[in-house]
């Protein structure tokens, strides 16, 4: 294998103490190996040679052995770095940081961390007290690295900077580092997703390392290593925290809070680098202290890069709007934070188009050069990076003060339990003060009972809170100009990721708001609180009841299947001896009808599941169903399909796998989709396709083959863009059609394709030649992700227990005809055009069509069903409001099914 010969020398200024990191690009030959920074290096620190037997960019390390790495370097100078262990992966994978610095510093850790929470929160720590804190304090740099697992050259490159922290003696930008801060090192965020590109990735390599981009080293099989286990993109998992990987990150980072933190990435192999300043938007919720003390991490790297040749970008592609990626979920306690890209090899060498070979070692090198300047840039400005980091939190406190509307955010006691309960340990674990009640409480003249919830935004978390709990995060006004500008020229708008992410109407919960300082008993929600399952009347003689509509009582259904409990759910709400209603979608368990101590499986599985039970002496229903009526249905644990592998969308696929198995507490079935062209489904009853592009995958004989197992008695859901599949008219699973862009100015007159010419026409401006350019047919604009209001049939099964109104994602231009009656029901559809939008931007266009259109399609089929979400409800696992939904969705549908109603 050819390896590139670097030599980056460092140059030393006498008179200004600088130093940079350069290298000395006449000095390369293609032959000769790899030589880093020329320095005087310590022999008693091994190098990675040592180590692992290959140089630094000569292979692509393995998590094993960036673990054996790092424990060798530990060996060698445990003063100097300590090693954390903050969590294990799905697969069982070690995660690991380490935290580098002088001798003392080290030594002092602990002591750093709790000064480090003092300043945190002036409400104990005064000025005065700040003050002496920051004149020992050192500052802290956080440097994660892969959180996407093929996006390889970040690991090495940090062990590449630890290595060098260690064993550079004389390096000036080093001594500097060890002695004025902290320099944390998250190695590998995403060691199961690097696994399975590395396997991939060495299984398909040849007699050389291709460059080809066609060859297979260079294409991934799915699901592909950037997720994890569960393909989630976890940097996009920062604000729901699903996964044990952000857990154990977030768990970390708050108890250290870094000054400065860093997400390095790589993007397309045909790209140079990207840093500091970020695109707009800017969330309005981040400091000018932040911005300017990223920016200056920004112009160190540009100067080490302008020395050493090295192309780069700003200000580009990457914002920083969301708030919940790595490097923007830190600037709301108070970091200044940034994302790094580097183009990637994805493997040891990649022709670029402008024919030039990127080797690993390239990435390798630049992701190392961008670490080295990022912890330099800490270092020199320790005293103002930690007197604005206090400053945050006084400010952040002073807006929660000063604020007379929505000062308080209020989750009041009065419906989803479970939901509220969820969303306030959520915002511990953030970090963020959460209070519950303990007695009655009175707050802007509304009476609140025992069990609500409330935050205070006068508290260092207080701009997260505004961030994730007001309704409406704006992008600034000349963005959206400049996007409805671009948008008018056909351009393609600027918007990264999705605009709106309130919590609150994700989970789809009440949440009230008050001017004013909170009063009144209430206590300190912590990690260790538990949702207290609780069952009235233990020795009921007829049956148990579990009221449904919320994540509790789902997840005491699946356990009870599991347990192979015997119940019912009834379609209507019913009211038992003239005295209690119950909704409907109620769960009955009825003591003939089950073996054994039903009373004490009741009463574990209400204790696991957080459920409320209550036991019944009758049966006597005065109103809705009775027991033995047709309208309640025994619900027999069904046993779920899903799609896996291509066309189906990864992303889609595990976050619809992650929600049933590990929120609803209910095994999941993955098969490949060649595989349901034509297996045999009968002992399945629930066949579930993510999204994804089935007409590639399954086509015609596949959707036979399925219609077919429809019509026995099964359930078909579609999420997404698999509903687009099943409403394919070669399909026709679905009757329903996907929608063109409506066009309100006059048809175009269609050119004859026979004629050489047209019938002339006058413009009278360029936005008549723009008009008449457009296509006469094409889809609505692409939306990037909001939040749209979804109102809800309150008279279905299938939508039993779910409220009138629930908060659903609308991602991409998919939008859909209703169903006629004489096919099915639309059973939840999209808001009128003035209150479609809950959160985000939407296009005015795109606003009116969607309104009335629908979300939540039932069309029975034969003896089974099709059940399709125009969008997804399980994204990013974090549209909890949804959940009751798609569990219906599941086990009401496949106990209907069946049965010819």
């Amino acid at each position: 294998m050819n390896v590139k010969h670097f030599i980056i020398p460092l140059l030393f200024s006498a008179l200004a103490c600088f130093s940079a990191l350069t290298l000395a690009a006449d000095n390369r030959t293609d032959n000769s190996p790899a030589k880093w920074p020329d320095v005087q290096y310590d022999h008693k620190i091994p190098d990675i040679q040592t180590v692992l037997g290959y140089k630094t960019g000569q292979r692509i390390t393995s998590h094993s052995d960036m673990l054996r790495f790092f424990a060798a370097l530990q060996q060698a100078a445990p003063k100097r770095i300590k090693i954390f262990e903050y969590g294990e992966t799905w697969e069982g994978r070690k995660l690991i940081f380490a935290a580098i610095g002088s001798e003392q510093n080290i030594a002092n850790l602990a002591q750093f961390s709790t000064d480090m929470q003092a300043l945190s929160d002036p409400r104990v720590t005064n000025k005065n007290q700040a003050k002496n804190l920051m004149t020992d304090l050192p500052a802290s740099v956080w440097l994660e690295y892969s959180v996407h697992g093929n996006e390889i050259s970040s690991t090495d490159a940090a062990m590449m900077t630890a290595y060098h922290l260690l064993a550079a003696t004389d390096d000036a930008i080093v001594k500097n580092a060890l002695q004025n801060s902290i320099v944390f090192i998250d190695p590998l965020q995403n060691p199961d997703g690097r696994s399975r590109f590395i396997a991939n990735y060495y299984a398909t390599v040849g007699m050389v390392h291709s460059s080809d981009r066609l060859t297979a080293e260079h294409n991934e099989p799915w699901p592909r290593g950037r997720a994890n286990h569960y393909l989630f993109d976890m940097n996009r998992d920062w604000l729901a925290i699903t996964q044990p990987e952000t857990k154990g990150r977030i768990a970390s980072m708050n108890k250290y809070r870094p000054l400065v933190v860093i997400d390095l990435h790589e993007m397309g192999g045909d790209e140079s680098y990207y840093f500091a300043p970020a695109a707009q938007p800017f969330n309005p919720h981040m400091s000018q202290d932040q911005i300017d003390n990223i920016n200056l991490v920004g112009r160190n790297n540009a100067k080490h890069f302008d020395a050493n040749g090295f192309d780069y970008f700003t200000r580009e592609i990457f914002d920083a709007f969301y708030p919940g990626y790595g490097d923007s979920w830190p600037t709301f306690y108070g970091a200044a934070a940034s994302t790094y890209e580097v183009a990637s090899s994805r493997g040891e060498v990649f022709r670029r188009l402008d024919g030039k070979n990127l080797s690993y070692e390239d990435t390798v090198l630049r992701h190392f050069v961008a670490s080295m300047s990022t912890i330099e840039t800490t270092a020199n400005n320790r005293s103002k990076l930690l007197k604005d980091y206090y400053q945050y939190q006084l400010d952040a406190i002073d807006a929660g003060e000063s604020d007379k509307k929505e000062r308080l955010f209020i989750l009041p006691n009065k419906r989803d339990r479970a939901g509220n309960f969820k969303l306030a340990k959520l915002m511990t674990e953030h970090g963020v003060d959460v209070y519950e009640t303990t007695d009655k409480l009175k707050l802007c003249g509304v009476n609140y009972a025992p069990g609500s919830y409330y935050i205070d935004s006068a508290q260092p978390r207080g701009r997260f809170v505004k961030t994730t709990f007001t309704q409406q995060v704006d992008m600034d006004k000349s963005f959206i100009t400049e996007q409805e500008r671009r948008r008018e020229r056909k351009l393609g708008d600027q918007i990264y990721d999705v605009t709106g992410w309130s919590l609150p109407l994700m989970f789809n919960l009440d949440v009230d708001t008050c001017g004013k300082s909170p009063s009144g008993k209430h206590r300190l929600v912590t990690m260790s609180d538990t949702l207290k399952g609780k069952v009235t009347n233990p020795d009921a003689d007829v049956a148990f009841i579990v009221p449904w509509g919320d994540m509790a009582a789902g997840r005491f259904l699946t356990e009870a299947l599991q347990q192979d409990v015997v119940l019912k759910t009834a379609d209507r709400a019913f009211t038992l001896d003239s005295k209690t209603q119950y909704p409907a979608g109620s769960l009955i368990i009825e003591i003939a009808a089950n073996s054994g101590d039903i009373a004490a499986k009741v009463q574990e599985i209400a204790a696991n599941s957080g459920a409320l039970v209550d036991g019944v002496n009758t049966s006597w229903v005065t109103d809705g169903p009775s027991f033995g009526s047709n309208d309640t249905y025994v619900i027999s644990a069904p046993k779920i399909a899903m799609a896996w592998d291509e066309p189906t969308s990864s992303l889609s696929a595990g976050n619809t796998r992650f929600v049933i198995e590990q929120q609803f507490g209910y095994p999941v079935n993955a098969i490949r989709t060649s595989t349901l062209v034509s297996a045999d489904l009968r002992h399945y009853q629930v066949l579930i396709l993510p999204s994804g592009r089935y007409q590639d995958g399954l086509g015609k004989v596949g959707a036979d083959n399925i219609k077919q197992w429809v019509e026995a008695g099964g359930v078909l859901i579609t999420l997404g863009s698999a509903t687009r599949f099943a409403a394919d008219a070669d399909i026709a699973l679905l009757d329903v059609k996907r929608e063109l862009a409506v066009k309100v100015e006059e048809a175009k007159d269609k050119p004859d394709s026979e004629s050489s010419t047209v019938a002339g026409k006058v413009y009278a401006n360029r936005q008549a030649l723009v008009k008449d350019s457009e296509n006469v047919e094409e889809s609505p604009d692409f939306v990037a992700g909001i939040l749209a209001n979804v109102e809800v049939d309150q008279e279905h099964w299938l939508t039993a227990g779910v409220a009138p109104d629930v908060v659903a994602m609308v991602y991409g231009n998919d939008i859909y005809t209703p169903i006629r009656l004489a096919s099915g029901k639309n059973l939840a559809w999209f808001a009128d055009e003035k209150n479609v939008l809950a959160s985000g931007f939407l296009w005015q266009e795109n606003k009116q069509q969607l309104a009335y259109k629908p979300f939540l399609i039932h069309q029975p089929r034969g003896n089974g069903m099709v059940i399709g979400f125009t969008q997804e409800p399980t994204t990013r696992a974090y549209l909890d409001g949804l959940n009751v939904m798609l569990l219906n969705s599941i086990f009401s549908a496949s106990a209907h099914a069946h049965v010819a109603k």
